[in-house]
């Protein structure tokens, strides 16, 4: 058998991807290396996940958000922390560990941006993300390997054949969705750049006989940070250059010493549950598809954990994706779009890398990184700074450059309320475009139903338009078209052929 797709990595973005596939009815086949999906660290409290706007309008316009940030802990614990955890915060996420005070944010100064059930961050257990989206997955028709990673591939000019485990699988297409650490990116040549690591940063669940000794929250010391969110569960970093990843076991004694150089004090750790180390190292494929072989999430951008970013992003470019890829697999897509998603996703990837590399400058163990986070801190107490920062931490500025002056194409659409009590998300389940006519005339129809299938023809009126006559939304829910005015049909084509195509 011949797949259409197959994925590397089982992960969210992997279990995302093929659900969008799965839209189109393409065959998908994830090869994941872990036999099992669960882990320690994908549960509370270290499994905790910030969600931006962008993951969670995603969420919701495939009819997955209410699943993921349901009230049962995944794990049987405190229902107590999920119901929380599915509720946005006062303290609305924070840069470098500085809190962003959510009763600052000024929302009104977000152009284009309606009140609805997506339109804030939340948080969700990482375990919980995983097993719906593989549910999901599996439903509609995924076909899951696990403890299958990928050995080897080889690509020609019509499919990829690849080498897991102690057999082979042919596929038209190759995406890697496959961690940091991503085998399809290395064996496919794809270049790898960016910046070193400065620090090791420690995550670990510990028993503390003198539990005094260490003060609770947030703590920069002479030699790097501590966090401790609640007895015995830690996060650390010591300005080392990363030289302790993953070079060798954690055990209690190095968790220790690290704890007390960056503590300053003389800490005894009585037990040690659980722990990982990660860095800041922060790379970035240059190209996210080569010939055959795409890559999304962490196999095509690292970096550092701070701000919650990595997972949003890689969820962003499996959205991105899925419609593109699976055009082009139906030989249903106009000329240059699966290229389009490097165009578009890379500028976001680029800027998720810098926004990580600018935590880590202030949070330097130097007097020159504490003078800088005093004035931020300042900043970000003030109801202008904090309307910034939570533009940016919760992907309410995210835009794509499509070339086209109107300030909402490239951006999410607004979650509009119609008249006869829908909303737009509603109308985004089954992953097709809409042309939206908010004047119920009809102008629009003909053009339409020349891209049956791909495109659906929405004419009723929303109870704040925001001014606007018509939209040309894509299946990821990014406006392609927009109009104040009546609209002129031969925009409206030229626009949708863009990104469709058209029956003869």
């Amino acid at each position: 058998m011949i797949y259409d797709v197959v994925i590397a990595g089982g992960g969210p973005v992997g279990l995302l991807l093929a659900c969008e596939l799965r839209l189109a009815e393409l065959s998908v086949l994830i090869l994941e290396a872990a036999a099992q999906p669960g882990s320690p660290l994908k549960r509370m409290p270290f499994g905790m996940r910030g969600l931006t706007v962008p993951t969670v309008e995603a969420f919701y316009r495939r009819g997955l958000l209410d699943d993921i940030v349901g009230t049962q802990s995944q794990n049987g614990g405190d229902a107590r922390d999920a119901v929380a955890a599915a509720k946005p915060q006062r303290q609305a996420g924070h840069f470098a560990g500085i809190p962003l005070d959510d009763s600052k944010v000024d929302r009104a100064a977000w152009a284009y941006h309606l009140a609805g059930p997506a339109d804030s961050n939340l948080a969700a257990e990482m375990e919980r993300i995983e097993t719906v989206l593989a549910e999901r997955a599996l439903a509609m028709g995924v076909e899951i390997e696990r403890d299958c990673p990928v050995q080897d591939f080889h690509q020609s000019e019509s499919e990829v054949t690849i080498r897991a485990g102690d057999r082979s699988y042919r596929a038209q297409w190759l995406v890697g969705c496959d961690g940091g650490r991503s085998i399809v990116r290395k064996l496919g040549g794809f270049e790898f750049v960016g910046t070193e690591p400065e620090f090791t940063g420690y995550t670990a669940q510990v028993d503390i006989a003198d539990p005094e000794t260490l003060k609770p929250g947030r703590n920069l010391t002479p030699t790097g940070m501590y966090f401790q969110s609640r007895p015995g569960h830690l996060a650390m970093l010591e300005f080392d250059q990363g030289a302790f990843h993953r070079t060798t076991p954690i055990t209690l004694e190095h968790l220790q010493a690290v704890l007390r150089r960056v503590s300053g004090t003389e800490v005894t750790l009585a037990a040690l549950h659980v722990a990982t180390s990660w860095t800041d190292r922060a790379q970035q494929a240059t190209t996210y598809r080569q010939r055959r072989v795409l890559l999304a999430g962490d196999a095509a951008h690292i970096h550092s954990p701070l701000g919650g970013q990595g997972l949003n992003a890689g969820l962003g470019d499996a959205m991105n994706l899925g419609w593109k890829l699976a055009a082009t697999v139906q030989g249903r897509a106009p000329e240059g779009l699966l290229d389009s998603y490097t165009a578009e996703r890379y500028p976001i990837g680029a800027a998720v890398l810098d926004w990580s590399r600018a935590q880590v400058g202030i949070m330097r163990p130097t007097a020159h990184a504490r003078a800088l986070e005093a004035i931020l801190r300042d900043l970000i107490a003030t109801p202008s700074g904090a309307t910034y920062f939570a533009e940016r931490l919760w992907g309410i500025s995210q835009r794509y450059d499509l070339g086209a002056d109107h300030p909402l194409i490239g951006r999410s659409v607004p979650e509009f309320e119609f008249f006869d009590g829908t909303r737009f998300g509603s109308l985004c389940r089954d992953g097709i475009g809409l042309l939206v006519d908010f004047g119920s005339n009809g102008a629009l129809r003909s053009l339409a139903e020349r891209y049956a299938g791909q495109l659906r023809y929405v004419d009723k009126p929303a109870k704040d338009s925001m001014g606007l006559h018509a939209l040309l939304v894509r299946p990821d829910g990014v406006v392609a078209w927009a109009c104040d005015g009546k609209p002129e049909q031969h925009d409206v084509a030229r626009a949708a052929s863009r990104w469709f195509c058209a029956r003869e």
